[in-house]
């Protein structure tokens, strides 16, 4: 164990990254076609990279704690604190690299995250409207406690009547 051991965990943590990138694109390429029927599959895709993420960011951890040791920091220095206490030679650089590119990786995940977030409740409203519209909805009552159908007016987000 040692610094090779901690750069080639973090290779694979950044090819994670970059497959959660690609799966996080991939669900959103279903959600503008409209091809609601794979998102479940794409979601479950998601989910078993960020699990393999998890498993990824703990091996990161103990090799992290091992070279902060053995460079004389905090076995629980950050990676970007590891790169400030690095000796002398291509270390610093190697892991600042793999700083950068990890950071920008998160940001482009949380861009991708955010937007597939807008076009899943996007959906979701589009689909509400569309049911109020179509059939009963048995949270509607009428003064009696009859179902009750719900109105194009009554779907909408502001009283009109007032």
């Amino acid at each position: 164990m040692g610094v090779n051991e901690l750069s080639a965990v973090l290779w694979r943590e950044r090819e994670l990254l970059e497959l959660l990138t690609f799966k996080l694109e991939e669900e959103q390429l279903l959600l503008t076609a409209g091809k609601s029927r794979w998102i479940e599959h794409a979601t479950r895709e998601v989910e078993q990279v960020l699990d393999r993420l998890r498993t990824a960011g703990l091996e990161r951890t103990v090799e992290v704690a091992v070279v902060a040791e053995e460079w004389g920091t905090s076995s629980e220095a950050p990676l970007r604190e590891l790169v400030d206490h690095a000796p002398e030679g291509p270390w610093a650089d190697i892991f600042s690299s793999h700083l950068r590119a990890m950071t920008e990786l998160t940001r482009q995940i949380k861009q991708l995250r955010d937007e597939n977030e807008q076009f899943l409740r996007a959906a979701a409203r589009s689909t509400q409207e569309t049911l109020a519209t179509v059939s009963s909805d048995p949270s509607l009552y009428d003064s009696h406690g009859a179902g009750r159908t719900a109105t194009v007016s009554s779907s909408h987000l502001f009283d009109g009547r007032l």
